[in-house]
């Protein structure tokens, strides 16, 4: 499998949103990184929906999909981007799954004709893979959660879904397990390693699937561990976890989410990657980034700095209910259209570097995570990344040691404040970093005794070791 040994942008600063080296084309009439930041709406029915299979189809079609679309054509937005993250329940009922795809593409496309509004679906499908079952086929005996994973893609691909996601969960047992312990080294064995190597046994076999149905392989995210530990890292009144520790995971997990790019995905990435402008500084491919007005579902401290280079801007799991605006789903989408009309508008103007800058230096001293993720900062991570030539731990560890570096820099030219005791964690993990073996198999083999032995529920068979 090929990796990525060189940077897609010469400098940071050659990245603006909207812009993508290597734009797509699909769905009805949209054109991601081609010039134009497109919203891109995500939504969640009911808790109450799952009750009947007829329920959850009308909440998704009449409801949320018809909803979204009208408010859109009412307002004179000219691109959508629906996006269906499955919930779990659709996981298991595959075949009314696939029906609401297929029901929401045939709304699209009579909104489309109807309007002229281009219009895409994003389908993401959820991981019910369990650790203790196993994460392969054929281990689950009992859910059979990994034969149906790779159904669900089928599935949703089948049924016309324009782009396929997923957020797959290998490595999260250790992850949580090393956030809680502050361990560093656990997270990189978590994330960096046995995360890479679940998503490119995953995204092998999606990217199979997507071909053969014509669907874009849009990508991955490591939600599930960098965002957890962003989310317990809070604000500025929270302390649980250093905000340090979440921003050297962060790097961690750009690592990871590089993966499918490398099996052959193709983007826009996924919204709640937030080290997408790492992966795009990489790849070239499009992103889709989330931030303010993803607030009802994702605390952070960075919601301005993630429009910096977004190619679609996108909330977060809005529930559907009446708003007084109108529905929930509808409200929060005219949000983001016309926060793409304004980054649209720079662009058009001949300002689009001056906006993004803006966007960035408002969050960029917010938080250390925030500051590694500034695209200047972000730039040099990923090329940290591609120096590390291929190996999975190496590149992981080099990701993580350079943003431990950039924050101390920063905080040494008083860019960036730091409290002592994130000082504290940010020196103990830059010694438990360079202080790892540079050879790979003698580092896993010590983890693996370590965490077999700590954890129960970690099984090497799942990740075929």
């Amino acid at each position: 499998m090929p990796h990525f040994t060189k940077m897609a942008y010469a400098k940071a600063e050659d990245m603006v949103f909207g812009v993508s080296k290597k734009p797509l084309s699909y769905g009805l009439g949209i054109k991601v990184g081609a010039g134009k930041v497109i919203p891109e709406a995500k939504y969640a029915p009911r808790p109450g929906s799952i009750q009947s299979e007829d329920r959850l189809k009308r909440e998704f079609v009449d409801y949320i999909t018809k909803d979204i679309i009208h408010r859109n054509v009412n307002l004179g937005f000219p691109d959508l981007q629906l996006e269906t993250e499955w919930i779990s329940h659709m996981g298991t009922d595959i075949r009314t799954s696939q029906e609401i795809v297929q029901m929401q593409k045939e709304a699209i496309e009579n909104a489309h004709g109807r309007y002229g509004i281009n219009l895409a679906i994003r389908q993401t499908i959820p991981d019910l893979r369990e650790w203790e079952l196993g994460l392969r086929p054929g281990r689950d005996c009992i859910r059979f959660h990994p034969e149906q994973l790779f159904e669900c893609a089928e599935a949703a691909c089948a049924g016309g879904a324009d782009v396929l996601s997923v957020e797959t969960l290998g490595g999260k047992e250790v992850c949580d397990r090393a956030v809680t312990q502050g361990d560093i080294v656990g997270f990189l064995f978590g994330m960096g390693c046995l995360g890479s190597m679940d998503a490119e046994y995953v995204w092998k076999e999606f990217v199979s699937i997507c071909r053969r149905h014509h669907t874009v392989p849009g990508g991955d995210t490591a939600c599930s561990g960098a965002n957890t530990v962003m989310f317990m890292s809070g604000g500025f009144m929270d302390n649980d976890v250093q905000k340090t520790f979440s921003a050297l995971c962060r790097c961690i997990s750009a690592a990871r989410t590089l993966v499918p790019f490398e099996c052959g995905a193709t983007g826009p990435g996924k919204d709640c990657a937030y080290e997408g402008i790492i992966i795009k500084a990489i790849t070239g491919l499009p992103i889709s980034q989330e931030g303010k007005n993803a607030g009802c579902a994702h605390f952070d401290l960075m919601g301005n700095l993630m429009a910096q280079c977004c190619d679609l801007w996108s909330d977060e799991s809005v529930e559907y209910h009446p708003d007084f605006g109108g529905s929930s789903v509808a409200c929060w989408s005219a949000c983001l259209g016309y926060e793409c009309a304004l980054m649209n508008t720079a662009s058009a103007c001949g300002q689009a570097q001056v906006l993004r800058d803006i966007y960035m230096l408002s969050d960029r001293a917010r938080s250390p995570e925030s500051y590694l993720l500034a695209f200047d900062n972000a730039w040099k991570v990923g090329k940290a990344i591609v120096d590390a030539k291929g190996s999975y731990y190496l590149r992981a560890r080099a990701a993580a040691i350079a943003g431990a570096n950039i924050l101390l820099d920063g905080h040494r030219k008083g860019e960036i404040g730091m409290s002592r005791r994130q000082l504290e964690m940010l020196y103990r993990m830059i010694r438990d970093l360079e202080s790892l073996p540079d050879d790979e198999d003698v580092f896993m083999e010590s983890c693996i005794r370590r965490y077999s032995s700590e954890m129960p529920q970690f099984d090497p068979a799942n990740y075929g070791m």
